[in-house]
């Protein structure tokens, strides 16, 4: 059985103290903050007054946010780590309000910066020193200026923040806190109750039965509350409709992509490059089927390892070879990961009630934390090292970057992570030492490659054809979002809906539909990874230096300019083209394998 939080070793727990030493603290803060939040109300219609009048009051719009991040992320990984503790519910729920509040009061700050004029622009920053920090921060919104509303709509729109965040807050409660699954078997026959964190340990179990088992014990639950998910994520899908029509773009997904600057011929490019590549998963979907002696290969068969390999590592053997494999990136870095794997930045195991999953996080003002859900896999090894790249390109930026420019764009965010993974992958395949370890490796890798590549872009074309149907009036009913998830889903994969009839519920369990086109970006960033780790492991010291310079550079340049730098133009196609181009080389190389081996 899962075990309770206070059953869990200290050692294999994030240190939440560093972010405030007690719940007391942290209670503490939250009154000043909003005391000092409600004061900031007085700097409203004020902002333009003066060079030093713009300096102050951005300033302190900067201050409190940075004081408010740090607030909420104490909340939230409270939350998370036992998301039954009605405390930190409690808790989270307070900074989401203060939260609100902030906005609120800041709701006048773009409607009035947006008031200046050229000439008014250029003497302000020539008469306050201190604005030349900011001249990228302004610039930023200078380009979404006819996106910007009057301060009244601002305000309306901040207000309802929490219930714009409602039906999101209300997945994670049911799919977090609520959700009892079956009882399962697993390899041993024992029973298990099954988890969001051993799901899929036992799917890619050696024993189809154990796979089917697991299967088609979680989704029965989903069926059971298709309406329910149906009903959230239709509500959340509004919400980002309706909050681009407000703002007068053209779709919710032109909303989301202008934040980052990009242009939606990325997002387009993606799914077409795909597309067009589709023959090569549909190869690899065959040859599994092959391997394991199936005729009927159904979607439960399509995780299990095909290697008789079997790699474990336990969580203190995946630290060490995290930190050998990651040494390639020099000195520096190396000690930023050996610091946190030792001062317990990581939440390593699963609890009962603890949220599913894993990733990266933290604020400005605290380590770049990170939540795991352990269980001794090479997939989790990956994790790990996918995680540990998200915390040192955040390290990185706060430790380089003002507050303001301390963040970075969620395009860039999978880069670094799954630059991470390129590298643990040719680094496994140069130790490797016989034909069965390195059927293993690079049956992981094509694995990898589908999950990241093809099943996330699958995700963004399902998540953009909800919004254009919303967009059109459809009503997103739990049987038009199943026969829609369906039908991609074979389409992906090759496999008949009607032979794989729980697939068309998975949509109902996928907590990044609620991320606001979140998803594509994992493929991209991956795609974009792949070029990285080539340079990086095949390169010249320069390559290294340019890579450390984007983990470095946060906001303070366009994301697209910022990866530019680092090497990569993810406004061509050619990045999409040589990611397929190393898939198809791995592929064929397993399959020369498989006829070594004597396979199939």
């Amino acid at each position: 059985m899962v075990k309770q939080r206070n059953e869990i070793e200290e050692k294999y727990t994030w240190d939440l103290t560093t972010v405030f030493p007690s719940d007391e603290s942290w209670e503490a803060e939250l009154a000043s903050l909003s005391t000092d939040v409600a004061k900031a109300k007085a700097f409203e219609g004020h902002l333009l007054d003066s060079a030093n009048s713009l300096l102050e009051t951005t300033d302190t719009y900067m201050s409190l946010s940075r004081r408010l991040e740090k607030l909420y992320v104490y909340a939230s990984m409270k939350n998370d780590q036992d998301t039954r503790e009605a405390s930190y519910q409690e808790y989270q729920a307070k900074a989401s309000s203060l939260y609100s509040d902030f906005g609120q009061t800041f709701a006048f700050f773009e409607p009035e910066f947006m008031k200046i004029t050229e000439e008014m622009y250029q003497n302000f920053l020539q008469e306050a020193e201190g604005l030349a920090l900011y001249r990228h921060y302004f610039d930023r919104l200078l380009k979404a200026k006819e996106h910007v509303l009057s301060q009244r709509e601002e305000e309306l729109l901040a207000g309802a923040s929490e219930i714009f965040g409602a039906a999101s807050e209300t997945f994670a409660i049911l799919d977090n806190a609520d959700l009892v699954f079956p009882v399962v078997r697993d390899e041993d026959g024992d029973e298990v109750q099954l988890s969001h964190g051993n799901y899929i340990t036992l799917v890619e179990s050696k024993d189809r039965q154990v796979r089917k088992g697991a299967y088609e014990a979680m989704y029965s639950v989903y069926e059971q509350y298709q309406h329910t998910y149906a009903k959230t994520l239709q509500t959340n899908v509004k919400v980002q409709n309706y909050r681009a029509k407000v703002r007068h773009y053209k779709s919710a997904r032109e909303a989301a992509l202008s934040q980052n600057f990009i242009p939606e011929t990325v997002y387009d490019s993606l799914v077409s490059a795909v597309h067009k590549h589709l023959p090569l998963l549909h190869r690899y979907m065959a040859l599994r089927a092959k391997i394991l002696g199936l005729s009927d290969l159904k979607m439960y068969d399509v995780y299990t390892p095909l290697s008789e390999v079997d790699y474990k590592f336990s969580y203190e053997e995946a630290l060490k070879k995290s930190e050998e494999v990651l040494a390639i990136f020099g000195e520096d870095y190396l000690a930023k990961v050996q610091q946190a794997f030792s001062e317990r930045w990581i939440d390593v195991h699963e609890n009962q009630g603890k949220r599913s999953g894993a990733y990266s996080g933290g604020s400005y003002d605290t380590n770049a934390f990170m939540l795991l859900n352990w269980q001794d896999t090479l997939d989790n090894l990956y994790t790990l090292v996918h995680e540990t790249g998200h915390s040192m390109h955040s390290s990185y930026t706060r430790e380089t970057q003002p507050y303001v420019y301390g963040d970075y764009s969620i395009f860039l965010a999978e880069i670094a992570s799954t630059t991470n993974e390129n590298i643990l992958t040719e680094k496994l395949l140069e130790e490797v030492t016989d034909d069965r370890t390195r059927f293993a490796i690079l049956n992981h890798f094509l694995d990898g490659f589908k999950g990241t590549v093809y099943r996330q872009t699958q995700f963004a074309e399902f998540e953009h054809a909800i919004h254009q149907a919303d967009q059109a009036g459809e009503v997103l009913t739990s049987e038009y979002l199943n026969t829609l998830y369906a039908d991609l889903n074979e389409t992906y994969y090759g496999l008949k809906k009607e032979d794989n009839p729980e697939i068309q519920y998975e949509w109902a369990r996928i907590p990044h539909f609620y991320y606001n086109y979140y998803v594509f970006q994992y493929a991209t960033g991956f795609s974009a990874a792949s070029a990285l780790a080539e340079k990086i492991v095949h390169g010249n010291p320069e390559d290294k230096e340019n890579y450390l310079n984007y983990l470095k550079a946060g906001n303070s340049d366009y994301p697209l300019e910022v990866i530019k730098k680092a090497g990569v133009d993810m406004e061509q196609e050619d990045y999409l083209h040589a990611a397929f181009a190393v898939f198809e080389r791995r592929l064929n190389e397993f399959e020369a394998l498989v006829e070594k081996l004597g396979l199939i």
